[in-house]
């Protein structure tokens, strides 16, 4: 998924590098690259609850779940995001949406089944801090940066590949230049976002363990959950991994130290220790 990932990324630069060869302006070209992540952003609550194939559902239909969410929610002052169910046996969480006044919060029937009430206030903690730290949106700003850093290079280099054109016959090798480039600064940017990514986890657990004041909940819910979802075939998994960055948990965990690079969560471990260093301060 991190591989198809950087090829989507990749596909802008590709699509950019068409629209300037054929002529297009560079502001229109920006526009669309901005207008498409622009769009992931506005309808990312519509589009993980499609992916998951996922229902909201009312106080009647799941009292219990509306019951922590509204507690979570007081305690937290912030206003209450739409509350849905995804049908799957991956036990899982998400929150989405663009502003705490447009979110909503899913988990699937898998988590519900396999989490006392403790656990899964836990969880959803750690997923209403996501909504309450705007994390949807500082992950979109995050990603346009990337594309616009890689643009205002690609530009740069374009700038010089006319100007070389006027003076000799080397233009082959800048259009080569402006490729490697533009592929470097995705790259780089790549990284940096996942990085983010990795840090705003950290922050989420670190936030949902002092709401709750119960930092093991948490703790016990990251254990089980990554654990059966290690006993979920592969293949499932890869159906609803492309929703990775949202989850409480990876659907697919990195295996080696350098896929952590690339990894949407920290390691079980780390996150672990955390919530065991907030607890230790807690008590004291």
């Amino acid at each position: 998924m991190g591989v198809t990932m950087f090829l989507l990324g990749l596909l802008y630069v590709v699509v950019i590098g068409l629209l300037l060869a054929l002529g297009i302006g560079w502001f229109f070209a920006l526009v669309i690259a901005s207008g498409a992540l622009l769009a992931q952003w506005y309808f990312s609550d519509r589009i993980a609850l499609y992916s998951m194939s996922a229902r909201e559902v009312t106080v009647e239909q799941a009292p219990q779940l509306h019951e922590v969410v509204d507690r979570l929610c007081s305690l937290a002052d912030m206003p209450k995001p739409r509350v849905a169910i995804a049908d799957t046996d991956m036990p899982n969480a998400f929150a989405t949406g663009r502003s705490p006044n447009r979110a909503v919060v899913c988990v699937t029937t898998g988590l519900l089944r396999r989490l006392d009430v403790e656990e899964v206030e836990g969880v959803l903690s750690h997923e209403l801090s996501h909504v309450a730290h705007r994390d949807v949106l500082v992950m979109t700003v995050a990603s346009v940066a990337g594309v616009v850093a890689g643009f205002i290079t690609r530009m740069a280099l374009w700038g010089g590949l006319g100007r070389t054109r006027d003076r000799d016959q080397n233009a082959a090798v800048i259009v080569v230049a402006v490729l490697l480039v533009s592929v470097l600064v995705y790259a780089v940017s790549f990284v940096l976002t996942r990085m983010l990514s990795r840090y705003r986890e950290l922050a989420a657990d670190r936030a949902g363990a002092l709401l709750t004041g119960r930092p093991s909940a948490l703790a016990s819910a990251l254990t089980k959950v990554s654990g059966e979802i290690a006993a979920i075939p592969s293949q499932d998994l890869r159906e609803r991994q492309a929703l990775n960055a949202f989850f409480f948990a990876p659907a697919l965990s990195p295996g080696n130290s350098l896929a952590n690079l690339f990894a949407t969560h920290p390691p079980l471990q780390q996150r672990l220790e955390n919530l065991a260093r907030i607890s230790a301060d807690l008590e004291r």
